[in-house]
């Protein structure tokens, strides 16, 4: 029987911003991150298409959230998790430990650089949720602002790609989320370094509503043409979840789990 150890928080599209947020099968403590779950990075955990992942490399890890989504969704594979800001590699090295998966989940406090200079293993999938506010205000807060804005001490797309470009397998992909004027240009910088885009899909909160986020796929192999996808998080009438919503994130939301 599923064990319900916490009140579900409300699910926003923004931050769920309870102290924890706790899934089906493991528990994400977030106190110490800038960062807190969301129904994006949920979103893009559950998305990403990991068949036949050997190495995944959650880029940016904050809580540990993506990396325990890999980990429960590819039960074969070995997934790094790296992030730059010392709290949150803590709290999410915790929250590695604390789950079934803490023999396939290595969490380092490295910047993408230091990790690069480590020289890994080619990688077979790489998750990220990159910074993204490129002209909007910065957080006052610093540890927010170098997770959320792109600038100084914080990711650039041109990093992401090139480290991709360089690490990625032959067959390997690079998932990423971003609202779409910023995936316009992500998508621009990683088909110049030869990661074309491969599957896009368009997340809108309701059917007939503005698309809030992107979700693509990049890799060296280059379709005929893009996977177009859409995904709508509610229902028509703007209360409960679609039904795609509710089929990606049946094995980790709460809400969605079988009584009993």
């Amino acid at each position: 029987m599923l064990a319900r150890l916490a009140p579900r928080p409300q699910s926003r599209s923004d931050t769920l911003a309870n102290s924890y947020f706790q899934f089906q099968q493991f528990r994400i403590e977030q106190g110490d991150c800038a960062q807190k779950v969301s129904t994006d990075a949920c979103l893009l955990g559950a998305a990403a298409d990991l068949a036949g992942a050997g190495r995944v490399l959650d880029l940016g890890t904050g809580t540990g959230l993506l990396a325990l989504m890999a980990a429960q969704r590819a039960p074969a594979a070995t997934i790094e998790a790296i992030e730059i800001d010392p709290a949150a590699a803590a709290q999410a090295a915790r929250n590695v430990a604390a789950s079934p998966w803490a023999n396939r989940v290595a969490v380092r406090p490295l910047s993408l650089a230091a990790y690069a200079a480590t020289q890994p293993a080619p990688l077979s999938h790489i998750v990220c949720n990159p910074p993204f506010f490129r002209r909007s205000l910065t957080s006052p807060d610093a540890a927010r602002a170098t997770a959320r804005h792109e600038g100084a001490g914080s990711l650039t797309f041109g990093d992401i790609v090139a480290f991709a470009a360089a690490y990625l397998t032959a067959t390997g992909t690079l998932t990423v989320l971003l609202p779409p004027p910023e995936m316009a240009q992500f998508a621009q910088e990683a088909a110049a370094n030869g990661l074309p885009a491969q599957v896009c899909l368009t997340v809108r909160h309701q059917p007939g509503g503005r698309t809030t986020r992107a979700i693509w796929q990049f890799g060296r192999v280059a379709p005929a043409a893009p996977v177009d996808r859409e995904l709508c998080i509610k229902n028509a009438d703007g209360l409960g979840y679609s039904p795609g919503f509710n089929e990606l994130l049946r094995s980790f939301y709460l809400e969605f789990a079988p009584a009993g």
